[in-house]
């Protein structure tokens, strides 16, 4: 099928190269054009991992293009996605701006006789579709044929290629069979269970599950705090609960909070959604406020074991949100850096992928940067983990306490052994954990 995408960032470029990796022809169009022609020649502007060989296969074989023109993209398609930003708004509920502008371009593009389904692919609160289908009835002086469908995404940075290749489910919500129909077809060479819905449910489907998951994590961190002050290690604690099939082991680890550009965003748009309609979601409150804690809980070990944080040396390894990606967004990691820095302590951070964009967007100012885990940690009084990436566990821990001036370890992710970091000589602060 021939497949528009409107929109260039890291849902845009995934769900364009899947589609074109099982056979249907994508036009990608982005409004920037710098990066429109970074992708022309074949760079990719985001790290993740896999999507960079699926773009070059996919453009080498004649699937794959990318435009600024929103005219050119819908012309070439049967099928537009929108897949732009929906950032928070400083009281949480969600701007709909480049949503709505969007819709207003695809009216102006179509032309009398056309029949197009338009998707929101982007995360929205509920009601948008209605709200994308109206705004395009008013701007379509053609009278064009279109359907609008809800297909939310479900894709998990470091891992978004295989989670579109291999989903757990297809969301698919549209009061049209002759769109449902259309979009079936798309998702047929992906050989995933499909659920058909109305627009409404399809678009609470994605807040709702990502709020889901984001309680399992402040919940395991609020059980950590408990396993604190009772001696407990709160990783058998998760174990113990997470071998039961109806909870799951998946978002049981303790940490530092959740960060990344979808969870706080989509929790405090759930949180805003829900008190607009009136049915406010307390629940949800708790779990940001355990979220905001944890981290202030972590800070305050450091300085309990350093007493002053002004002119201390502290290595910190992670910049960004999570493993395998690049995205520092919203990253638990930089807020930490960010804290330190505001303290007084002397940061040097270190993180594989994350330290270029950290620095454009002036995440880290008053930090230094290092190139590698060791010479962040040279000279160091303390090294914080704030980001689980795996190369921090082959860190040889001889060298390690070598390098380091004091060996103290705060550990925000639990990413390394306790005892085997103590055996090396370590002084070692987890979360949750004896």
């Amino acid at each position: 099928m021939k497949l528009c995408i409107i929109g260039s960032g890291y849902v845009g470029l995934v769900s364009g190269a899947c589609f074109a990796e099982v056979g249907h022809h994508v036009v990608c169009v982005d409004n920037n054009e710098k990066k429109v022609a970074q992708l022309l020649k074949g760079e990719v502007p985001i790290y993740e991992p896999g999507l960079e060989e699926l773009l070059h296969r996919n453009v080498a074989a004649g699937r794959l293009s990318f435009t600024t023109s929103t005219e050119e993209g819908v012309d070439k398609s049967d099928v537009v996605f929108i897949a732009v930003p929906t950032p928070p708004q400083p009281d949480g509920s969600v701007d709909l701006s480049y949503i709505e502008k969007v819709a207003r371009e695809i009216a102006a593009v179509l032309k009398p006789g056309q029949y197009r389904v338009i998707v929101d692919k982007s995360t929205v609160p509920v009601k948008t579709g209605e709200k994308v289908a109206d705004t395009i009835r008013r701007y379509n002086k053609g009278g064009a044929e279109f359907d609008v469908v809800s297909n939310p995404e479900f894709l998990r940075e470091g891992c978004a290629v295989p989670d579109l290749m291999k989903p757990d489910r297809i969301v698919i919500g549209g009061n049209s069979e002759r769109a449902v129909a259309l979009m079936q077809k798309i998702y047929e060479p992906f050989m995933a269970p499909v659920l058909v819905t109305d627009i409404n449910s399809a678009e609470l489907i994605k807040h709702a599950a990502n709020s889901f998951l984001a309680l399992k994590i402040s919940y395991i961190n609020a059980v950590a705090r408990i396993c604190e002050a009772s001696g407990a290690d709160v990783e058998k604690v998760a174990d113990g609960i997470g071998s039961d099939k109806r909870i799951g082991r998946n978002f049981l680890n303790a940490g530092i909070g959740y960060g990344g550009s979808c969870f706080p965003k989509d929790i405090a748009a759930f949180i805003a959604i829900s008190e607009d309609l009136g049915v406010p979601f307390t629940l949800l409150k708790e779990v940001e406020k355990i979220n905001s804690t944890q981290r202030e809980r972590f800070i305050a070990k450091i300085r309990e074991a350093l007493w002053v944080l002004k002119d201390k040396k502290i290595a910190v390894w992670g910049l960004t949100f999570k493993p395998d990606t690049d995205d520092v967004r919203s990253s638990v990691a930089v807020q930490v850096v960010q804290d330190l820095v505001a303290e007084g302590a002397d940061v040097i951070a270190y993180d594989p992928k994350g330290t270029e964009k950290a620095i454009e967007f002036q995440l880290i100012q008053g930090a230094r940067v290092a190139k590698s885990p060791l010479e962040a940690a040279q000279g160091a009084e303390a090294l914080v983990i704030a980001t689980e990436w795996n190369e921090f566990t082959a860190v040889d821990l001889a060298e390690l306490k070598n390098a380091m001036h004091t060996p103290l370890i705060f550990d925000g992710r639990n990413l390394l052994n306790p005892e085997t970091v103590r055996n090396a000589g370590f002084q070692y602060t987890s979360i949750g954990r004896s």
